[in-house]
Parts: structure tokens; C-alpha cells; sequence
């Protein structure tokens, strides 16, 4: 949920007692954005099993698209070990910092500016010659309201809006297994990633399926909103892979949703944000980082690859957030709340 993304956890925000609830109950968030005091848009980043309902990629009359050319040096997906996450911010509303960057795989907004002003594929292209993987960030399950899609929406379809997201202010969840929220916005977005050649997708907010107020559940609990969430994951998967069977599908947190046919095979990796450190330098010591983590290594062992993300500033804190994503085998990067810049990769 962001251009600037929003971190899990609200530091400094709230007094100690109250931030220990936020805590909890955003365990599973992903980043987000919130508008700026200038207007600038900002982003921000257990279940039983059951069978999702199958899905089925559309029929393209124009055949599937071409993998992208790549650089002889780009690795392959479970062999990257450092990537960049910038939501914001671009200097010069450019990509530049981001192809010089020693990463091997950044994650940015699928727009420069997260409203309209969509990335191009000569763009993405100078990036991706760098021999660097690039995704494409999005929410599926909220949506904010300097969003483009969200005006019509609010007209047209109001019912698709549900409640606030409290922590921030301007986005809301939505009824997302409901068609017109495929029609209306996300087959719209995975249509302009494959247009701008970005090598996958980011999916932010699966955690709709925790947040998302009973009221507008229309009767479902939430194991049928997990298997819900895990639908249209694969739904996405389906679709993009008939159109570009390379391209990459990797959610952000909700790791428990692997428990859900259907879900581990659709996607290529997990992202996950402070499964080490809360925003803030503080450990994450709770009962549910070691739920996140233990779900985490699953996909792992179940050959996804990880990206995780820490919101850290101590160097001590710096060094064992890397030094966990090394005993761990994922792809770590360090970094700050804002997503408004990089930061150095582990060393």
C-alpha cells in the first residue's frame, strides 16, 4: 500500500500499550503510501487449508509475448541474494540511481508518480540491460485514493469499496473477489506491466483477507476470504503466465496463504517485510514473527524464492538483519520506512 509504503508497524506514532495491538494485527501488512502534506502520493508494505477455487487464464488472441531480452549476467530467480526497494522519490522522476545500483533485483511502482504516470518500456528496458530483475509494484487487495482507478470506482462501483485502513488514512480494502475488481483494476495493471516489460509483479496487501471488516464480507469467515485471496493470486499467475510464461508473481507477506490449493504453485516467490527487525530497530521477538518465519522457510523449502525486508538504521541492527538473511538463504535488504530511497546492499 504505497508509493510510500507504509511499514507494518506504526514507530513513535503511538504510545507502548497501543502499539503493542498495531503490532499484532499488522503483522501480515505490506508496504503502502499516503499522500503528503504537498500531495504527492506515498506509498507504504494462521489459516486452515482449503481448496481454492480453480481458475483459468483468458484466452489471448494474440498468442503469448515474447520473453523479454536479458542480459547474459541476469541470475536466475532463486539466485538472487540482494535487491533494492524504492516505492518514491525517483531523483528526477528517473530510474537511473536504480539501474547503477549494485542490486541484482529492484522492486518499483508500477507508476513514477502513483497515480498515472505509468513507467515505459524503454525504462524498464535500461534497467533490465543492467542485468537486474524488475517488479512491478501493486496493491490487489486495498486501494488508495489518489489511485487513478479510484474516482470511477468510488462512482460506479461504490459497493467495491469497504472500510478504511485505519493506520492509513485515504486507502481502503475492498471486495476483491468480486469480478468487477478484476475488470475494473487489476487486469488493468498486470496488463501494463507486461506492457512495460517488467519482469513480474509485487503484490502488496493480501492481508485484505485479516483486514477487511466483516460487514462488507458479504457472509464469508475468514478462511473463505483466505481462500478467496488466494484465488485471485493465482488468477493473476494464470493470466500473466499465458501472456509471458517467464513472468514473475511474487505477493508480499501473508505467508500463511500457502496452506490454500493452488497458491504455492502459482507463485514464483514470497516477499516478506520484518521478519527480523520492526520499523524502529526493534526485534521482532513476537510469537507471530516466528508464525511469519516458519511459513516463510516453508515456501522456501518449497523452492520460492524470498525477499526480505528490514526497517533499520542501528549498523548493528544492519549487520544481523544481513547476517540472518545469509543463515537463511533469502535475499535480504535494509532499509527505511519511507521506501524513498536506496540503501547499500549486505555486504
Amino acid at each position: 500500500m504505497r508509493h510510500r509504503r507504509r511499514g507494518m508497524v506504526l514507530a513513535g506514532l503511538l504510545a507502548v500499550a497501543t502499539l503493542a495491538v498495531g503490532v499484532v494485527l499488522m503483522t501480515r501488512a505490506g508496504t503502502g503510501r499516503a499522500p503528503t502534506a504537498t500531495g504527492t502520493a506515498t506509498p507504504r508494505a494462521s489459516t486452515s487449508p482449503v481448496s481454492a477455487p480453480p481458475v483459468s487464464a483468458p484466452a489471448s488472441s494474440a498468442g503469448p509475448l515474447p520473453p523479454p531480452s536479458r542480459s547474459a549476467g541476469t541470475p536466475a530467480p532463486g539466485r538472487i541474494s540482494s535487491w533494492a526497494y524504492q516505492l518514491q522519490d525517483y531523483p528526477g522522476g528517473r530510474l537511473d540511481q536504480v539501474a547503477a545500483g549494485p542490486y541484482q533485483l529492484a522492486v518499483v511502482d508500477l507508476a513514477r508518480d502513483a497515480h498515472a504516470d505509468y513507467f515505459r518500456a524503454d525504462e524498464i528496458r535500461k534497467v533490465r540491460a543492467t542485468g537486474k530483475r524488475v517488479l512491478a509494484y501493486f496493491e490487489i487487495g486495498s486501494i488508495e485514493d489518489f489511485r487513478p482507478e479510484y474516482p470511477a470506482l468510488r462512482r460506479d462501483a461504490g459497493d467495491l469499496i469497504a472500510n478504511e485502513w485505519s493506520d492509513w488514512p485515504g486507502e481502503h480494502f475492498v471486495r476483491y473477489w468480486d469480478e468487477r475488481w478484476w475488470e475494473r483494476v487489476i487486469r488493468g495493471r498486470v496488463d501494463q506491466a507486461l506492457k512495460a516489460g517488467f519482469d513480474g509483479v509485487y503484490l502488496d496487501t493480501p492481508l485484505a483477507y485479516e483486514q477487511i471488516d466483516r460487514r462488507y464480507a458479504q457472509g464469508r469467515d475468514r478462511q473463505a476470504l483466505g481462500s478467496a485471496m488466494a484465488a485471485l493470486v493465482a488468477r493473476i499467475s494464470a493470466y500473466a503466465k499465458a501472456r509471458s510464461p517467464g513472468f514473475l508473481i511474487v505477493p508480499q507477506n501473508s505467508p500463511e496463504l500457502r496452506r490454500f490449493a493452488g497458491y504455492t504453485a502459482a507463485i514464483d516467490g514470497i516477499a516478506m517485510e520484518e521478519l527480523f527487525f520492526l520499523a524502529g530497530d526493534r526485534p521482532c521477538t513476537g510469537d507471530w514473527c516466528a508464525e511469519n518465519l516458519a511459513d516463510t522457510r516453508a515456501l522456501r523449502d518449497a523452492g520460492k524464492f524470498v525477499l526480505s525486508v528490514d526497517y533499520a538504521t542501528r549498523p548493528a541492527d544492519i549487520r544481523s538483519a544481513c547476517g540472518r538473511y545469509r543463515t537463511e538463504r533469502f535475499a535480504g535488504t535494509v532499509t527505511v520506512l519511507e521506501l524513498d530511497r536506496l540503501t547499500p546492499p549486505c555486504t
